[in-house]
């Protein structure tokens, strides 16, 4: 005698059944890209309905018919969408803006680089990922004092070295975003 099929979960099922839906989607799109595309879609409508699926029923036929309406839903989609793979559509629809940010960006970029690793450091700690005072004082192993000091001082070489004037400041975000009070002005040492 043999033993009756293992009965899985739902959401071992859906999860087992992502190979096939790959190898379905791939068949239906000819594009792996696009088959991942649907198969993520497909996975994520299926989890967030889960619910609504009937116990006792094929699981995979669920899932495939859920593939396959997703797959011609996206058909049906790209036929009222204008392809514009090399942008020809949307240069015509574009302005240049009235700067060259391009140049703007690579003097600011050269200036960043001749920054002192630390000030650096710490510029990209607070303006580009966000960090507050403390945690970049925290991920530096050094004193909050420390990091708005170089943070100050950082700020004030990048206004010196692009020629900004007093009211002009470098593309560094502010850490008062942060609720956190500016650093002092630092003096010459």
């Amino acid at each position: 005698m043999t033993d009756p099929a293992p009965v899985t979960a739902p959401r071992d099922a859906l999860v087992a059944s992502v190979p096939e839906l790959r190898a379905f989607a791939l068949s239906l799109a000819r594009n792996p890209a696009t088959a991942d595309d649907l198969v993520q879609d497909t996975v994520l409508k299926a989890w967030s309905k889960l619910d609504h699926f009937t116990p006792g029923t094929s699981m995979r036929a669920w899932l495939f018919t859920i593939l396959r309406n997703s797959y011609y839903s996206m058909q049906r989609k790209g036929r009222r969408e204008t392809a514009d793979v090399d942008g020809a559509f949307a240069a015509r629809l574009s302005q240049a803006p009235d700067h060259d940010g391009r140049l703007a960006l690579r003097d600011f970029a050269g200036a960043f680089a001749q920054l002192p690793d630390d000030q650096r450091e710490v510029l990209i700690l607070i303006g580009a990922s966000g960090f507050s005072y403390e945690e970049a004082a925290q991920t530096c192993g050094c004193a909050i004092g420390t990091i708005k000091s170089r943070a100050n001082r950082g700020r004030a070489r990048l206004a010196e070295m692009l020629q900004l004037g007093p009211d002009e400041h470098p593309a560094i975000s502010d850490p008062t975003a942060n609720g956190i009070a500016p650093a002092k002005p630092a003096t010459s040492r």
